[in-house]
């Protein structure tokens, strides 16, 4: 491109130059083994609770506190570093993110009361909270055509994160108990910190801060590890306006009288600034569709792992009494537990091959209206008694259609957002998500223990089909497009 008669580029044809390379390949490990670290974490609360219910003689009150502790501190740092990240650098708030799980997650190891052990948990979850901010450090580093395949990829490290944590606890708890669980899995927290000094801060983000110099060091770096070169000329941010960058840019705003301005002053991003520009009248209506999705999703997604419990496992005949299953897998025999868990976790990669192959193809949208409009119609079987084979055909192809959305959910909630207010965003809506974990017991657990088994799934049905309805008003789909690196003014 030409500006003044010299030659330019953004950072996004800077991107789309230099391809997927080496580069991306080493920021995709790094923020895979964050997705990793935040898995096991969160999978071996399955496995400590009835350990440290049976050895410190906890009650059951207690030991569902341990677990709450830790959704309690997700809840808590899923905004707080949002905010951080957006403020001071995706580099800062990943460093401390991991940080924060693995200290707090080899303490809990130490633990020498079941107070302290609470507030680690707690500590974990904060640390937990961050896990946006690695997903969009990967998404401002891969180029658009790809985006969506790369960021499926990303999500895949979940499912071999949950694998692991499995395989660890089948190994270690039996022999040497859960505080060498806890000191295990905290290993891949303190490896992300190991290679932090060779990582690199965002270019977008720094441009977005007006340090274009540093940028420019930063995408030289990328291409001379890519082995490619740089597009001739200067980088700019946000000059280039074409007819056709005009077209896309009327078809982004929600309002046709609104205009976008770079960001210049570094003050004008991060802290209340990025929580009031979530809620102004440009990104209002795409922040509370998010929240509502979020959700959604995180009730469905949860919800259907609490229900393959409880249908599997003989608790769906009327008048049998667990309050324990509230639980989910915490209090079904070990065998069965870690059985359990690698059927969950395995179930998953189908969702994933489902999504990178219709992410990019259908666009955001589609893709995620038509997983849940399917999910719809595996689950409606079950709305009336049926053999133990038909309930798992239905609740694993229900499970792989939610899998699949709450992928393509993940990928499209970053790319919705300006870069100014992007962790921010995703942080505040993951926040949101988590009271969605909190009401799914009280559909997938205690309705079918009070013989409302229809009547559960027929809530799901109908959390599925409005959602998927719901995902239509979005302003517009992302996919293909560039990121946004401007605020809507």
């Amino acid at each position: 491109m030409m500006s003044n008669g010299k030659a330019t580029y953004t950072v996004d044809e800077a991107l789309i130059s230099m391809g997927f390379g080496k580069f991306q390949i080493f920021v995709l490990a790094y923020s895979g083994m964050a997705k990793i670290s935040e898995a096991m974490e969160m999978m071996l609360l399955s496995f400590v609770g009835p350990s440290v219910q049976a050895e410190w003689g906890l009650s059951a009150q207690e030991e569902s506190l341990i677990t709450s502790a830790v959704f309690i501190g997700v809840l808590v740092g899923a905004y707080s570093w949002g905010i951080v990240s957006d403020n001071y650098g995706r580099r800062v708030g990943f460093n401390f993110t991991a940080l924060v799980t693995g200290g707090a997650g080899l303490l809990s190891a130490f633990a020498p009361n079941y107070l302290t052990l609470i507030v680690f948990r707690f500590m974990v979850g904060v640390g937990l909270g961050g896990g946006p901010v690695l997903a969009s450090w990967f998404l401002e580093f891969i180029p658009a055509p790809s985006r969506g395949t790369w960021m499926v990829v990303f999500s895949g490290f979940w499912a071999v994160g949950t694998i692991l944590e499995a395989s660890l606890a089948w190994l270690v708890m039996p022999a040497f108990g859960w505080r060498w669980l806890l000191t295990l899995s905290s290993l891949p927290s303190f490896a992300l910190l190991l290679f932090f000094p060779i990582t690199l801060e965002s270019p977008r983000y720094l441009c977005m801060k007006g340090r274009t110099n540093d940028a420019t060091q930063v995408l030289a770096t990328m291409a001379r590890v890519n082995q490619v070169s740089l597009p001739p000329g200067k980088l700019v941010v946000g000059t280039h306006k074409s007819e056709e960058d005009e077209q896309e840019l009327d078809e982004l705003l929600p309002v046709a009288s609104e205009s976008v301005e770079p960001i210049r002053d570094r003050n004008e991003i991060g802290g209340l600034n990025a929580v009031l520009k979530l809620l102004g009248p440009n990104l209002l209506r795409p922040t509370i569709l998010l929240w509502t999705v979020f959700l959604a999703q995180a009730f469905l997604y949860y919800g259907l792992v609490l229900l393959t419990s409880e249908l599997s496992n003989g608790n769906r005949d009327c008048g049998f009494e667990d309050k324990e299953a509230v639980h989910h897998v915490s209090h079904v025999t070990d065998r069965n537990l870690y059985k359990s868990v690698f059927i969950t976790s395995f179930g998953e990669f189908p969702g994933l091959f489902l999504s990178a192959a219709i992410v990019d193809k259908i666009g955001r949208k589609l893709s995620m209206s038509l997983m849940l409009f399917l999910s719809c119609f595996f689950i409606a079987p079950l709305l009336f008694p049926q053999s133990d084979g038909l309930i798992t055909a239905c609740l694993f192809c229900t499970r792989l259609c939610i899998s699949s959305c709450f992928t393509i959910l993940h990928i499209y909630a970053p790319e919705i957002y300006p870069t100014a207010v992007r962790t921010t965003g995703v942080g505040f809506a993951t926040s949101v998500a988590r009271f969605g974990g909190i009401l799914c017991p009280l559909v997938a657990v205690t309705m079918v223990h009070s013989c409302h088994q229809s009547l559960a799934i027929l809530i799901f049905e109908l959390v599925m089909f409005l959602t998927g309805v719901a995902i239509f008003f979005f302003p517009f789909d992302t996919s293909g497009r560039r990121l946004s690196d401007h605020v809507i003014v």
